[in-house]
């Protein structure tokens, strides 16, 4: 059944007011509001951008926010596509191009890699060379040396990068190779299926054909047993047939709290190699390189500027140039120092943030991957109390709060529930050298933002 440009105009209205309440209203009408209707045909909808900056970084931070809820809203499946309005270099427009047309040969087999990643646009640092160099090895000579590969590193440092990197150099190399790309939460969710149908023989036969195992934040299966186990029999299925694992983690093996002792055993048969925080030479040269490749012209200053502001995370440092380039693009202004402060002015700051209740719950809820008006509800589930006990714990450690303030930015508990919590933190940390471990992760992220 044919729908008209009327009916879908409405169905983009609401979506918009749906999406504008997920995003927040900043970031909405930044990035959002501009986003017009193209043109629909069957079930693919066609929406016009403003430039390329808007459409990559949408693909970035919500792939499939606007796709979801127009289908929702709709009562019916339908695929986005990009149209952009400004005039493209013929170079960046042929560039794009080769990776649309990689991307769809990567999804007609069933891979979901990311073919903007790859080696040649990953800036190897003192940070990051000793993975950098693992996983190009891995690349060259998948299943035989370092496997499994295991790497790790906080969010935002290029984890994902090389995994896909790894991915799309093997398909290069051989696109007939099975290759299998999920972050751990879709993995989860297909034996999950299996065990509740009783099919998990079945599952295991599905990975036996493959050559490339690649999986995304794997320590998201910490506490969940039904899965280790699966998880555990796929991976010794493929070990055992020498076909490659690579595994991703924002921290190693042994700070991984609830898994099993032969699952963690498995993780540290190969190789770790860990991710830092780049030096302020090394995000320089990220910003360059991502400007070479965008048609950017980044003076040097600016691009210390930004640099020195970024503490720590190349996904923010992308984030920043990505927002640069959108309003320079909009404006046409060119690129300075001036234009710098005041378009960043929001995300760029002298000082450091002082630490606070706020800053405790978007470092628990990031680790946790736990929404923080969760922890701050009276959700009572395990994960959640849990998450809420530790972030109470390290308000009190981190901060100059009083146990009434820290009640207080926790949806307003007393300050007995605070003092339970954290003699409950307390006592968990004289016998769990993991959690002891967790704990000195969290505090370190927590003072070095």
């Amino acid at each position: 059944m044919s729908i008209s440009n009327t009916e879908i105009e409405k169905i983009l209205e609401k979506t918009f007011l749906d999406i504008k309440d997920t995003v927040g209203e900043g970031v909405f009408e930044l990035w959002f509001k501009p986003i017009k209707l193209s043109s629909i045909k069957d079930n693919q909808l066609t929406l016009e951008i403003p430039n390329r900056f808007y459409k990559e970084w949408i693909e970035d931070n919500y792939p499939d926010l606007i796709e979801n809820t127009v289908s929702n809203i709709a009562n019916s499946h339908y695929t986005i596509k990009y149209k952009i309005h400004e005039r493209v270099d013929s170079e960046i427009k042929k560039n794009e191009n080769k990776k649309e047309i990689k991307r769809q040969k990567l999804v007609s087999r069933g891979i979901f890699l990311n073919p903007k990643y790859s080696f040649s646009n990953f800036v190897v640092g003192a940070s990051n060379d000793f993975a950098h160099a693992a996983s190009k090895k891995v690349a060259e000579n998948p299943g035989k040396t370092y496997n499994p590969l295991f790497i790790y590193g906080s969010s935002g440092l290029g984890k994902t990068h090389l995994l896909n990197a790894i991915g799309n150099e093997l398909f290069d190399r051989n696109p007939s190779l099975n290759i299998y790309y999920k972050a751990v939460d879709v993995l989860t969710n297909e034996i999950i299926t299996s065990l509740r149908q009783g099919k998990t023989g079945e599952l295991l036969e599905t990975f036996r054909p493959v050559d490339v195992f690649l999986v995304d934040d794997i320590h998201f299966i910490a506490g969940k047993e039904g899965t280790q186990v699966q998880f555990f029999h796929i991976f010794n299925a493929l070990y055992e047939n020498q076909k490659q694992i690579i595994l991703t983690s924002d921290r190693p093996p042994i700070e991984i709290a609830d898994i099993s002792d032969r699952l963690r055993s498995r993780f540290n048969m190969g190789l770790i190699a860990d991710i830092q925080p780049p030096d302020i030479e090394t995000k320089i040269a990220i910003l360059h390189k991502k400007a070479e490749n965008e048609g950017l012209k980044i003076p040097d200053d600016v691009a210390y500027f930004i640099s020195s502001r970024i503490k720590s995370n190349i996904r923010d440092l992308e984030g920043c140039l990505i927002r640069l380039g959108a309003h320079s693009s909009l404006t046409g202004r060119k690129i300075d120092l001036e234009l710098t402060k005041v378009v960043l002015k929001e995300l760029l700051v002298d000082d450091e943030k002082p630490i606070n209740a706020d800053l405790v719950l978007k470092i628990v809820s990031e680790y946790f991957n736990i929404k923080a008006s969760d922890i701050k509800s009276k959700k009572r589930t395990k994960e959640i109390s849990n998450a809420r006990q530790i972030s109470m714990y390290l308000c009190k450690k981190t901060t100059n709060m009083s146990l009434t303030e820290i009640g207080n930015s926790f949806g307003g508990k007393d300050h007995a529930t605070v003092i339970y919590a954290c003699k409950q933190i307390d006592e968990r940390l004289k016998g769990d050298e993991g959690f002891n471990k967790l704990i000195e992760v969290l505090v370190k992220r927590i003072k070095n933002q």
